[in-house]
């Protein structure tokens, strides 16, 4: 044999040996390397089914993947600002976040599309579109231009409409009236004469005593219970027609999304689903039981006036067409959901809605 034979055959032979020590046993590791993240909250501890969402996904990748994969959860101010959560996933600060895109409609009202804007879906219509109508990629085209990825990660349900100082029965009593209410519903609010204020939570109970505002919208009955609003804005509207469904997100940095393995990626996705269903479900348990304790303490219940829904429906529809106008971005995703909502509609008043008022007619009887 040759020397150049040889070498041959010795190179071919280390390359067959080193390839299958390779795959043996520290393939498993290969497959599930350590990975630690950290997740920045856009919602304090104290509100624990909403944060309490991160949490449940971040246990859920650790037992999936036998602790190799650990998503450090910090709630908001730790590491940043609640509405400060994407842009420090965005720039890498942390690899992820868990938040609600309406919350940085500012920068462009077409991030409010992925959770909630009015008159949309409510919540089995948001999750058939994002799951089965091609809403979760299409968001995403969008998204990818944030440098970020994101996927659903829990809905509250249909919000309430919020608490106030005084009844609002007409159209008329919007005039004026100042109301702490974020994001879209305020543009939309403002063609009908509502002053929309921007209040920190924790400063919307004295603002409200002090009479410095006349109402505020938060979410519904188990969260607003915490936070005492009955006690001095007795008032309780519904519905918020500004979230009928609106998703909260998990959001991850594009690049630290990329480089997951694609086992970590399909956790990811899977563990974020069950946390969509499982919010909502959980909502739906402790909703029930909280407006029969706020009702016990004072709370009014009190339906926005049909006139009041339709003009704000009216509102809505406007600022749309504004902002398709000059939005390329926004009227393609919206699009989308109109198209949906049209036919979710259709079918949802069929079974569903003849059923459900029925039973709620039973109710009202007293024979549940």
């Amino acid at each position: 044999m040759d020397r150049r034979s040889f070498l041959t055959k010795a190179a071919v032979g280390g390359t067959i040996a080193g390839a299958a020590s390779a795959l043996a046993a520290p393939a498993i590791a290969q497959a599930n390397p350590k990975v630690t993240w950290r997740l920045t909250s856009s919602f304090p501890k104290s509100l624990d089914t909403i944060y309490g969402g991160a949490e449940v996904l971040s246990k859920m990748v650790s037992e999936a993947t036998d602790g190799n994969f650990q998503i450090q959860v910090f709630s908001a101010g730790e590491i940043v600002g609640g509405l400060q959560a994407a842009d420090a996933a965005a720039a890498g600060t942390v690899e992820a976040c868990h938040t609600v895109a309406y919350y940085y409609w500012g920068k462009d009202p077409t991030w409010a599309l992925g959770s909630a804007v009015p008159f949309a879906l409510n919540a089995r219509g948001m999750n058939a579109w994002q799951y089965h109508g091609g809403g979760i990629d299409l968001y995403n085209e969008f998204m990818a231009k944030q440098n970020l990825f994101a996927l659903p990660g829990g809905n509250t349900g249909a919000q309430m409409g919020g608490w106030f100082r005084r009844e609002i029965k007409s159209v008329a009593d919007l005039k004026g009236l100042k109301m702490r209410v974020g994001g879209f519903a305020g543009k939309v609010m403002e063609r009908l004469g509502v002053v929309p204020q921007q209040i920190a939570g924790g400063d919307i109970y004295p603002a409200l005593e002090k009479g410095t505002i006349d109402g505020t919208e938060w979410v519904g009955p188990y969260d607003d219970e915490k936070l005492g609003f009955f006690k001095v804005a007795p008032y309780y509207y519904y519905p918020g027609w500004w979230e009928g469904g609106p998703t909260v997100h998990f959001m991850f940095n594009k690049g630290a999304w990329e480089t997951l393995p694609p086992t970590y990626q399909k956790i990811l996705r899977i563990a974020a689903q069950a946390e969509d269903a499982d919010m909502l479900q959980k909502y739906d348990w402790k909703n029930s039981q909280a407006i029969k304790s706020l009702m016990g303490q004072g709370a009014q219940l009190r339906p926005f006036a049909p006139e009041i829904l339709a003009a704000c429906f009216d509102a809505a529809d406007a600022t749309y067409a504004d902002i398709e106008a000059t939005n390329a971005d926004f009227k393609k995703i919206w699009a989308s959901i109109k198209a949906f909502r049209k036919d979710w509609y259709f079918w949802d008043q069929v079974a569903e809605y003849n059923y459900d008022t029925f039973l709620m007619i039973q109710q009202r009887n007293g024979k549940l």
